[in-house]
């Protein structure tokens, strides 16, 4: 396997834009994630302290599944976080948390690409629950471009059963 050259991420990101609900359209495949899962959503609040708070939410053999975590910025940008869903008094363990790069992201804080460095994790995130394809396709060649292996891409399902919080 070839290295990769640094991933680039947006020039920055306004956390308060970014807030809110958003669905995952694609994803790379991943342990905490069944690929059976539908329905996936994300809601990100701020805290009181200025982190992000992180609430995911899918459904799962038809039950709803729930993870609550907290991001932080870690440079002035806030186009790069650290995710962590360890429990509360472990957070502060390096291990336990993820990167959430920003990589791509219209101006209308309407659809999102995030991947972390490695190129083993890739979101693709809109406000709503259905992308046209020429917008998906553009999101996953840039993708491509960045040496993400998208044709490990799971598709998500959205059925109409809200998630979103």
């Amino acid at each position: 396997m070839r290295p990769h050259p640094p991933l680039s991420t947006v020039s920055s990101v306004d956390l308060q834009r970014y807030l809110g609900s958003w669905y995952e359209i694609e994803r790379l495949p991943m342990e905490r994630e069944p690929e059976a899962a539908t329905d996936v959503s994300a809601h990100y609040s701020l805290n009181g302290d200025g982190s992000v708070r992180v609430h995911n939410r899918c459904l799962f053999r038809g039950k709803l599944e729930e993870s609550v975590g907290q991001a932080r910025p870690i440079d002035g940008s806030n186009s790069k976080l650290e995710v962590t869903f360890a429990a509360e008094g472990l957070r502060f363990m390096p291990f336990t948390r993820g990167d959430y790069w920003v990589i791509q992201l219209d101006a209308g804080y309407s659809c999102t690409l995030i991947g972390s460095p490695d190129r083993r994790h890739l979101w693709l995130l809109a406000r709503l629950p259905q992308m046209d394809a020429t917008t998906r396709r553009h999101y996953i060649a840039y993708a491509r471009q960045q040496g993400f292996d998208v044709d490990q891409l799971i598709h998500t399902t959205h059925t109409g059963h809200p998630t979103a919080g």
